[in-house]
């Protein structure tokens, strides 16, 4: 327990004796309730009416800190220590110290003996001396603990600022003296390792702010300040509220649709709401939640919404699986529905709370919470709502995310089986890291992220084998065969086998770009051998690009060449036979003419390889493949018309005019 709220000790000016401005009704005190017909006391000829009474900023200052205290014991009974220390106009004194009785009611004994406030100057840094030598005294639960814990605490100082300035002096004296008592402290007492300084100054009801409200800087490691501006009146409460959350990492929780009969008709019934008051680890399992987390009005704290489920007779018979339970406490304890709930769980009875949960395809609400009460006690107990060893695995289909069928599951299987763990021997971990980081440079989880990865069977060699950290020569050889493969789809004009969101329903071009453009950068970030190297190399050849490395060498420009150029042969006789399949449907072989003329001017558009490979006498790939073409051009048939054309223009039926001509000449003969 080495936080700054296990002791804290309040330093109260008990010379704040001007007016707060706030009135007290006090005829809510003396007005008798009316019973059958008889007549109020109110409405007598003798009654004398009460004036209404002003409080002081003393008076509200104490209402204030006995409500703090009352939280924090109802939360950590036993556990956090609080000392109060009054500083009047002549003397110092200490009210109590961490070995007397910590409650409510032993506070209220004494500041009722203290009296009310006088006027006067008080020495407040003399009251932070008297507080420091109490941080320095060990309580009962450091006494226990061998060795002791850290000694942490605040001190919270009650007063009345005028400016900044004044609050800035204070916290560098108070430095000062933090100093001066650690280097006096004996071995009985424990040196303060960390202190937090709180101003809290309070202001009248109608008065304009004093103090800009904030943290205070220049300490030093081991204190740190803060100063709070209060205003009498209505907004005391939530300015306190948001305080001792702050203060000892509380939480809210409000308990919304309790059902409870009116006081004035007991026929009717209404719903209401009850604020709770608990140690934040209760919502631990929400904590990214937020569709059930709220701000009220005049607070900066978030609360959560719970709401009421009714709960059945023998609940406190049945075993729930809890994974933690915490105290609670009402915020606005006098109220009737905090008094209701109260009562009714002190009498035994159990209440679920409900909280809603949204999955991606229904609302549904799930019971998070439980309030029960042990040995006099309220706790607000936190359900396990995840699911056990016992139930079966929940479908992907529960969590966040996209549609199951997008997922790359059975990749992923693959991906969990190729890097198990297993006894190596030394540096068997660190190999296994390697690997892992390998299959994973580049793993799209959906197959709407990838337009390579959803080919299939067609490029599982490639991608098989890119992945290990050397590859062998006849894994080269496979992996360039998927790269032809490919190219040779492209060129007999085959659309891709992807129906996932990246490419559906683009143009058979983009769709071979998206995917040419992933296979480089694929092949560019698993490059690390030479084997590697000539794998990526054949990509960029194949796209007339220069390689990252430069030029070639003399024999493995030679090898790559001859595999390249026995590819496009290939290429082109797929090309050919495709045209010469498809000649029979005019559509279908205009639709083929087409897809191969697009082909070969997106070719076309390519520009050369750098100067660096003409200057050693190498053809470019795009020379190569012109020439390749005008061949299969050359090879074909020509119109008979054309070879025997005059000037481009070849005279139609000309046998037939000859035969006409000789039959005419046979006519004059008879």
């Amino acid at each position: 327990m080495s936080v700054l709220s296990q002791k804290t000790v309040f330093v109260m000016d008990h010379t704040l004796a001007a007016s707060s401005g706030v009135q007290l009704d006090m005829e809510s005190f003396c007005k008798p309730r009316v019973t059958g017909g008889t007549s109020s006391l109110a409405h007598s000829s003798h009654y004398i009416s009460v004036q209404p009474v002003v409080k002081s900023i003393w008076t509200c200052a104490v209402e204030a800190i006995t409500e703090y205290c009352r939280i924090v014991w109802d939360t950590f009974p036993g556990s956090r220590f609080i000392a109060l220390t009054s500083v009047g106009a002549s003397a110092v004194e200490r009210l109590n110290s961490w070995h007397q009785d910590q409650s409510l009611n032993a506070i209220m004994q004494l500041l009722m003996v203290l009296g009310p406030a006088r006027p006067g100057t008080a020495d407040l840094l003399s009251g932070c001396l008297s507080a420091l030598h109490n941080l320095t005294e060990a309580t009962p639960v450091q006494k226990q603990k061998t060795p002791p814990l850290i000694n942490k605490g605040r001190i919270v100082v009650v007063t009345r600022l005028h400016s900044d300035d004044e609050a800035k002096l204070y916290y560098q004296k108070f430095c000062d003296l933090v100093s001066s008592v650690n280097r006096s402290v004996c071995d009985e007492n424990l040196a303060i390792a960390h202190v937090q300084l709180v101003l809290l100054s309070f202001i009248g009801e109608n008065e304009h702010s004093r103090v800009t409200t904030g943290n205070l800087s220049g300490g030093g490691s081991g204190v740190s300040g803060e100063v709070v501006e209060m205003q009498c009146g209505s907004s005391v409460a939530a300015k306190l509220c948001s305080l001792v959350v702050r203060h000892y990492n509380l939480a809210s929780t409000t308990v919304t649709g309790i059902p409870m009969k009116e006081e004035q008709n007991a026929s009717s019934s209404a719903n209401y709401d009850v604020e709770l008051f608990h140690p934040a680890e209760a919502h631990a399992a929400t904590a990214g939640d937020s569709s059930i987390r709220s701000t009220r009005q005049d607070t900066d704290y978030p609360t959560v919404t719970l709401k009421w489920s009714t709960p059945r007779t023998n609940a406190s018979q049945e075993l729930h699986q809890c994974s933690t339970a915490f105290r609670i406490t009402s915020v606005d304890v006098n109220s009737r529905p905090s008094s209701c709930l109260t009562n009714f769980l002190l009498n035994g009875r159990w209440v679920m709370l409900e909280m809603p949960k949204k999955t991606p395809t229904q609302h549904t609400k799930v019971m998070s919470h439980m309030l029960a009460a042990h040995g006099g006690d309220i706790y607000i107990h936190t359900l396990l709502t995840a699911r056990t060893v016992l139930e079966d695995p929940p479908s992907i289909s529960e969590g966040q995310g996209g549609k199951v069928t997008d997922y790359r599951i059975p990749d992923f299987a693959q991906l969990i089986r190729a890097n198990v763990l297993a006894p190596y021997g030394k540096g068997g971990l660190e190999l296994g890291r390697a690997q892992l980081d390998r299959h994973t440079k580049h793993w799209p989880i959906t197959l709407s992220q990838t337009a390579l990865f959803s080919l299939g069977p067609s490029i599982e060699s490639l991608t098989k084998y890119i992945v290990q950290s050397e590859l062998t020569d006849e894994q080269v050889v496979d992996c360039k065969q998927v790269i032809f493969s490919l190219l040779k789809m492209e060129v007999q004009g085959d659309s891709l086998n992807t129906s996932h969101v990246r490419t559906k329903g683009l143009k058979r071009e983009d769709q071979y770009k998206a995917m040419w453009k992933e296979l480089e950068v694929f092949l560019k970030e698993h490059n690390s051998s030479a084997n590697h190297q000539k794998v990526y190399e054949c990509y960029l050849h194949c796209h007339n690009k220069e390689s990252s490395s430069g030029s070639f060498d003399g024999m493995s420009s030679t090898q790559d060449s001859v595999n390249i150029d026995q590819a496009l042969e290939e290429l082109d006789a797929a090309a050919v036979q495709s045209r010469r399949r498809n000649g029979g449907s005019s559509k279908r072989s205009h639709s083929t003419d087409s897809s191969h003329n697009g082909h070969k001017k997106r070719r076309s558009s390519y520009q050369p390889l750098g100067s660096s490979s003409n200057s050693k006498g190498g053809v470019s790939l795009l020379t190569m493949m012109m020439q390749k073409i005008k061949s299969t051009e050359d090879k074909s048939l020509q119109f008979a018309g054309r070879l025997k054309a005059d000037n481009n223009v070849t005279k139609l039926y000309a046998n037939f005019q000859k035969e006409k001509d000789k039959e005419d000449g046979s006519m004059r003969r008879k």
